[in-house]
């Protein structure tokens, strides 16, 4: 699951001249330094002056055994309140190091949620709606939690398109290499 870059949680999607997918993780030191210069591309004019729409893609990475985790209780306040989806993104990539291997290793699936809800909460998102859609399915073995689904999607989307590492840039659909966590709007988009 997708969501626009739209921190007003405004649905409606127009035709931009150029698209840039990031797919990002939350773990991922050089992903929360893209995100931080997007974010910064959207607070600015530069993406209404060029006609760009930001595409935030969720890239769990298996080496971080916590990436998942945290990228469920975003898809949770995705699902909860698409409007503050940004904001907990921003909070979590700023206190992404408390997720680092070396300060979860020994936390439980629980711990983790219970700090991430946290962060839920500063934000003003109702945290009991947020841990519903982490609740352990009991229809199977292996069912998941109200966002499994949601995650699948992700995953198979990144594979089916070949992004293997955080942070990958998509320009217009082609992967860009040129792109990386060290962009600013000192670059221009319009050399594509």
């Amino acid at each position: 699951m997708s969501l626009l870059f739209n921190e007003s949680g405004n649905s409606t999607l127009t035709l931009p001249k150029h698209t840039v997918e990031y797919f990002l993780d939350y773990a991922c030191p050089y992903s929360a330094k893209l995100f931080a210069t997007f974010l910064s591309f959207q607070r600015s004019n530069f993406v209404k002056d060029k006609n760009v729409n930001f595409i935030f893609r969720h890239q769990v990475q298996p080496w971080h055994t916590q990436s998942q985790l945290l990228h469920e209780v975003a898809l949770a306040v995705q699902k909860v309140d698409p409007t503050k989806f940004f904001h907990f993104s921003e909070l979590l990539f700023k206190q992404q190091e408390n997720f680092f291997d070396v300060n979860v290793w020994d936390k439980t699936r629980t711990e983790i949620y219970n700090e991430l809800l946290v962060i839920v909460e500063s934000i003003g998102v109702d945290k009991s709606k947020v841990s519903e859609y982490l609740k352990l399915s009991r229809d199977g073995k292996n069912a998941g939690n109200g966002v499994t689904n949601d995650l699948k999607k992700t995953i198979k989307y990144s594979r089916q398109n070949s992004i293997h590492v955080s942070p990958t840039v998509v320009f217009n659909g082609l992967i860009d290499n040129n792109t990386s966590s060290s962009w600013s709007q000192d670059g221009d988009i319009n050399q594509k």
